[in-house]
This record gives C-alpha cells, structure tokens and sequence, in this order.
C-alpha cells in the first residue's frame, strides 16, 4: 500500500540518460509520430464522417470535431506527461486506479451522474463533461495485470496463483457487460488472456480458460434478445434489411462503393444519415468509402508498425513489470482494432466498439495517447545508462 507521508519524497520525473546525455532515439520518436498520424488522420476522419450529421441535429458542423480535438489536446498533454513520469509509480497507485474506476462504473447507473444513452448506461457526467469509464478501465487492468504477473510470476502456474487476477478481471466484466456493452466486455476478457499467456500462465490452464471463456459467448448472446438479433444480423442482414441488419448492409455498401482507391475525401455517401455512428464506431467504413482497399490496408499497416514498436519496447524492457505494460498497452491496441474493423467488414456480430485513435471519442483517444505515454517511459529505462 502507499505511505502517504512518502509521497511528498517521491521523484516523479528522474533524470534520464545521465551518462550518455541522449534524449530521444528512433523508437521514440517514430511512436511520437506515428500516433500523432493517426489522431491527426482521426481528426480529419470524424469531421468528414460526421459534418452533416453535426449539421443537422447541433446546428453546427464542426460539432464533433471540436470535441475530438478536445480530446486530442488532452491526450497530447497526457502523452507528454506519462513519457517523462516514472512507470514504476504507477505500480504504487494501482489500487487506487483500480478502485476510481470501479466507483466510476457504478456511477453510470447513479441518477444525476449516469448518462444514458440508446438504452446504454456507459457515460459519467461530471460539471457537463461526458467521461466513459470503460475506456478508462481497459488500461486500468493492463496496470493490474503486470503488475500482479510480474509479482507472482511462479504463483500464477497454479490455479490457486491465477485467482487474484481472473477475480479483478470478472468483477470488471460484469460492471461493463451490465451496461451493457459487450464489445468491452470481450476486449477486457481478450486483453486478459493474451495477458496472462505472455505472463507465463501454463497450457494446460491455457485450454480450461480458453473453453470456459468460449462456453460464455453464446451464453452472454442468449441472455439478452438484441444480442439474438445482432446474431442473426450478421448471419443474414437482408432478413431485416430496415432493423437489425440495417447498419451492417450500410457498412458493406459504404466499403464496396470505396472500391480499391475510394471516392475522394470528404465524398463519401453514407454518411449523409445512412450509415448510423459513421464518426465512431463504423469511421472505418466511410475510411475504405473515401480512400478505398488501398487506403484501409495503409492504416492498418500503421497500426500495425505501432504496435511492433510497442511490443518491442516492452520485449527490451528492464524489468519484468515494464514488460507486460508495454507488452499490455500493445496489445490492447492490436486488439481493439481487430475487433473494429471485423465489426464493419462483416466478420463477427456488430457491436460497438470505437477505432484506437481514430473514431469520435474525446475519454478513448486521451486514454489510449496516455498509455503510449506509459510504453515511452518504459523505453526510456530501459536505455538509461
């Protein structure tokens, strides 16, 4: 636990490189660049996905973009700030990280904080700003998870061992999956169980989790019926062509319309009221409509090489803790990405969630630029002299 009357004695930002004096090398500065890309092209992207929908029910085009810049900023400050504070604090207040978001899942259901919206309790309303936990949490429990792996490396080969990590791992999935939002849900159970796998969790607990979390599925789709709808959905969306299966048809058309080089920036169609959440969750369908296959392979691509960086950070890391963080926050990008863009391809059931950097979300890209933040500071470690 923290002793409080320490924390005063805390250096928070060390000096860095005293024997070689060298401030930034090429991961740094390519991570920098890369991730200023992508919300910089996630800038461009939501106010073309979203101007004439911001138009017409806010009265002012740039609705969402101000907002997404809001976010931008935020995380801008936030990337900077967590390059430079040593991550090895973070470990000492992962209690209390825990215990905020915890609070803060609860409160989306708490009249007079929780905002709901289509039917969903996911936002917390603080002074007329709109902060997601979820978003929140999902970095919440990469700190938890590397920072228990690190510490019981050998316990966790043991069922026993495992325990402390799959319970603050449920109890996360049950406040998000009561949301509801599934898509969260499985980010956090996907995100747990890479976690675990490059923690040194053995195979044979590798198959018993991989089972149970695979009997869960269906389970979680029959519970509720819009899950049933979604299914079938996705299975055939001309069965219902005006209802469930409506927003997939629109993505497929959005993709198919972009053909190998799109229609140009700013041209795309569906986003005049045909395609729902065009500047959030389906930003990569008016992505393929405006700049085509080609176009969707080259940001990918990016996000991919941001990833490899970030995995790497984490394999060169100091210590095992600064591993699994890197490690962690890598995944987790990987992750959310592939899940996106599965979604609005059409190869899983649609649910919603929002592309890494890139899709509407002031809370998502703040959070994810600060965890980048994070793997730098890792990397500055482990280059100290």
């Amino acid at each position: 636990m923290i002793n409080l009357k320490k924390i005063k004695n805390i250096n928070f930002f060390p000096k860095y490189y005293e024997k070689s004096g060298k401030k930034f090398d090429f991961t740094t500065i390519s991570v920098f660049l890369l991730v200023l890309f992508l919300v910089g092209f996630g800038c461009l992207m939501v106010y073309s996905a979203s101007y004439y929908t911001a138009e017409i029910r806010y009265g002012n085009q740039y609705f969402f973009l101000f907002k997404q810049l809001l976010g931008v900023a935020l995380g801008i400050f936030a990337m900077i700030f967590f390059t430079f504070f040593d991550y090895h604090l973070l470990k000492k207040f992962r209690y209390i990280i825990l215990a905020v978001c915890v609070v803060l899942l609860i409160l989306v259901f708490v009249p007079g904080f929780g905002v709901q919206s289509y039917g969903a309790n996911r936002w917390v309303n603080f002074f007329g700003i709109s902060i997601q936990p979820s978003e929140i949490t999902k970095f919440a429990l990469v700190l938890f998870l590397a920072s228990y792996l690190a510490d019981n490396h050998e316990k966790i080969k043991t069922f026993k061992g495992l325990l402390p990590a799959l319970a603050v791992a449920g109890v996360l999935c049950l406040l998000v999956i009561i949301e509801p939002s599934m898509s969260v849900t499985m980010c956090l159970a996907f995100l747990t169980f890479f976690m675990l796998i490059i923690g040194g969790i053995n195979k044979k607990h590798t198959l018993i989790f991989s089972g149970i979390a695979g009997a869960c599925v269906p389970l979680l789709i029959f519970a509720e019926p819009y899950r049933m709808k979604r299914l079938f959905a996705f299975l055939d969306p001309w069965v219902s062509p005006q209802g469930e299966g409506f927003q997939l048809i629109q993505s497929l058309y959005s993709l198919g319309n972009g053909g190998l080089f799109g229609v140009g920036l700013f041209n795309s169609r569906q986003k005049y009221l045909f395609l729902p959440f065009a500047e959030s969750d389906f930003i990569f369908s008016i992505i393929g409509e405006e700049f085509g296959l080609i176009g969707g392979i080259l940001l990918l691509t990016i996000f991919a090489v941001l990833v490899y960086f970030l995995i790497k950070i984490g394999l060169n890391a100091k210590d095992r803790f600064g591993c699994l963080l890197a490690c962690g926050v890598g995944i987790l990008i990987a992750v959310q990405t592939l899940l996106n863009v599965a979604v609005v391809t059409g190869s899983i059931p649609p649910t919603g969630l929002p592309l890494p950097f890139i899709s509407s979300g002031g809370t998502s890209v703040a959070v994810f630029m600060a965890g980048v933040g994070v793997c730098l500071n890792v990397h500055r470690y482990s280059k100290r002299g």
